[in-house]
């Protein structure tokens, strides 16, 4: 028993035909492969069917899984009221997965509901289904903030959940793919679409989940998906498992990405332990990445990791000792002597001495932004300084973050941005999102924004960021602007 097989379908609701009233049509290849998951479903007869809904209770960071022993749900919203669902959750598999994520440190539960009524997301799979099987119990799980890697983390505790119950349990990850795939469609084109409707039914159709955690956050957000991390979450319940995959259809016709796949249980197979092998990748990545580290990089590590290990602050004329992350994730205490030995052409740039200068530093884990503190102007005696300052205040003190952990230290990705003179200008036409960041004032509230910032592709996106920064709205009008340029240090 356990996870016996999982589904990768869509959610729109044109496809129940009280609500398309005919346009269902033009998506029927969608609708026939449902149809087709239906009948897999009705043969396998499971026990209990879980559910991970884009449009289900979401929460930064925490999962919402939906209490209680029943719930109820209808189109209305979509003019189809007489379309209703009435279905019986399983308590059991809730409580005890709640207590399995507990004890794994995953921010899982079923506080904070805000509506039990079934949504969209869930009762379309359920349209289809339970017009050939009926007799499951549902569970329903929203998705969140958390890193994909949380996502699939949270997939496994589901695996564990089904097993230790002795469940047989098919999982519907619910997710339409790209929102931006024609100009005609309800939110327009973007490149970044096709895109990823193209590279995701690639990596569905081969069940290679690992490639999940390749997409960068940037990328997903222009290509306006919504069921990236749901299929996250289903290839974590199929932790280890082999499958027998069928890609059975991809379209776009209303301008939205519509694909559906299906993954059969055949066995157990360690070998596709898929977060695991995205970790090795990982961390050879961050390997040869710190081996190009250049001088300020090197610096700003070396403050965080010696702050997080030690809760000391290192002083640039007289390093006593280097923390070093290891593969591993453990670490590793140098004597001055092994770090000149070992670091012999690493000496901090005459630069970082001499010169006065506001700074930057980024931290990213996971493609994802970890922390980000820094000074527009200088407040040290030197820019070493204020990197050593900065670096550990990014790392511990970013009100948006909770404090870096010592087991985090080895997946960090660090940058440096040294600010060069910051100058007025007249409007926003002698901006450049590449090439300057942005101060905006108004009063005594000031926002900034580094430039050339994934995500962030107009001066306009820019300036209303910068104003939400700032505590101001976005069409707020007599600021003062400033622009900059930077250095980066990657």
């Amino acid at each position: 028993m356990g996870i016996v097989a999982g589904f990768m379908v869509p959610h729109p609701p044109m496809i129940v035909p009280e609500v398309g009233c005919g346009s269902e049509e033009s998506i029927k290849e969608t609708s026939q492969s449902y149809e087709y998951v239906a009948d897999m479903i009705a043969d396998i007869k499971p026990d209990t069917i879980v559910v991970s809904s884009p449009h289900s209770v979401m929460y930064g960071d925490y999962f919402h899984i939906s209490p209680g022993s029943s719930a109820k749900g209808s189109f209305a919203r979509f003019d189809a009221p007489e379309v209703t669902f009435d279905v019986k959750y399983d308590a059991e598999f809730v409580d005890s997965l709640c207590e399995i994520a507990e004890r794994n440190g995953i921010p899982a539960g079923t506080l904070g509901e805000k509506s039990a009524a079934l949504d969209h997301g869930t009762m379309v799979p359920l349209y289809f289904i339970m017009k050939k099987y009926t007799d499951f119990k549902l569970v329903r799980i929203g998705l969140s903030g958390e890193p994909m890697q949380e996502h699939y983390r949270l997939g496994m505790a589901i695996k564990e959940t089904a097993e230790n119950l002795g469940r047989r349990v098919c999982y519907v990850a619910s997710g339409d793919l790209s929102h931006k795939l024609e100009e005609y469609g309800p939110y327009g084109f973007v490149p970044e679409g096709p895109l990823y409707d193209e590279r995701i039914m690639d990596v569905m159709g081969r069940a290679a989940f690992d490639e999940l955690f390749e997409f960068e956050e940037s990328f997903l957000d222009k290509a306006a998906e919504c069921g990236h991390r749901s299929f996250v979450m289903m290839a974590g319940a199929l932790d280890c498992t082999a499958v027998e995959t069928k890609k059975l259809s991809h379209q776009d016709i209303t301008g939205v990405g519509y694909g559906v796949c299906t993954y059969q249980n055949k066995g157990v197979d360690e070998e596709r332990d898929m977060l695991e092998k995205w970790h090795i990748r990982y961390r050879n990545k961050i390997l040869n990445m710190r081996k190009k580290e250049d001088a300020y990089v090197k610096l700003a590590r070396l403050s965080l990791e010696n702050y997080i290990i030690t809760h000391e602050k290192i002083a640039w004329k007289n390093v006593k000792r280097r923390v070093l992350s290891t593969g591993t994730g453990s670490t590793e205490m140098l004597t001055a002597e092994q770090l000149q030995e070992r670091d012999s052409n690493s000496d901090v740039h005459e630069e970082l001495t001499k010169r006065r200068a506001g700074a930057f530093v980024s931290i990213h884990k996971n493609g994802a932004l970890r922390g980000c503190i820094g000074t527009i102007a200088p407040t040290k005696d030197c820019l070493a300084e204020e990197i050593i300052e900065n670096a550990i205040s990014a790392s511990t003190r970013d009100p948006r973050f909770s404090p870096v952990r010592k087991e985090e230290l080895f997946e960090l990705e660090i940058n440096v941005d040294v600010l060069g003179e910051i100058e007025p200008i007249a409007s926003e036409d002698e901006l450049d999102v590449i090439r300057y960041g942005v101060i905006v004032r108004k009063g005594n509230k000031q926002g900034l924004l580094l430039p050339n910032l994934d995500g962030v592709d107009t001066i306009e996106e820019q300036l209303s960021i910068a104003k939400r920064k700032a505590g101001l709205e976005p069409d707020e009008e007599g600021c003062d602007l400033y622009r900059f340029e930077v250095v980066r240090h990657t």
